[in-house]
C-alpha cells in the first residue's frame, strides 16, 4: 500500500478546506477544482496524514455507511494543538463531549463540526 487517507464529502468545499487549513495548521497539497470553484477533490497535510475534502454531489442521492468519526491523537505536550483546533471547529458545532479531561485523556474533545463531520481530538 502507497498510503492512507481520510476522505471527506461536503458541501461548500472551498469553506471547509479553509477552515481546516486554519484547524490544522494544514497545507494543501493538491488540488483539483470543479467549474464552480468547489473542489472536486483536494488534499491537505494534517500534522503528515492526508485529509482528503470533495465538494458532495448535490444531484446524486448521498450515500452514507456507519457512522464515522475522524480521531487525532496528538500526544501529550500537545494540549495547545488541541485547544486551536477546537477554538477553530466549535463555531456552529454541535458539542458532543466538551473539552476537558475523561477517563483516558487529560484534554479530550468529541465534536460534529458545521460541516457534519465527527471530530475525536485528545492528547
Amino acid at each position: 500500500m502507497y498510503r492512507s487517507m481520510m476522505q471527506i464529502y461536503v458541501n461548500e468545499s472551498g469553506k471547509a478546506v479553509e477552515l481546516y487549513q486554519k484547524a490544522f495548521d494544514a497545507e494543501l497539497v493538491a488540488s483539483y477544482t470543479n467549474s464552480d470553484g468547489t473542489y472536486m477533490h483536494a488534499e491537505l497535510n494534517v500534522y503528515g496524514q492526508i485529509l482528503a475534502i470533495s465538494e458532495a454531489l448535490k444531484d446524486e442521492e448521498r450515500i452514507t455507511g456507519t457512522t464515522m468519526q475522524f480521531c487525532l491523537h496528538f500526544g501529550d505536550g500537545k494540549e495547545e494543538l488541541v485547544q486551536k483546533a477546537y477554538n477553530v471547529l466549535k463555531d456552529n458545532a454541535k458539542i458532543i463531549y466538551p473539552l476537558s479531561p475523561c477517563t483516558y485523556s487529560t484534554l479530550m474533545v468529541d465534536l460534529i463540526d458545521e460541516y457534519g463531520v465527527r471530530w475525536c481530538l485528545f492528547i
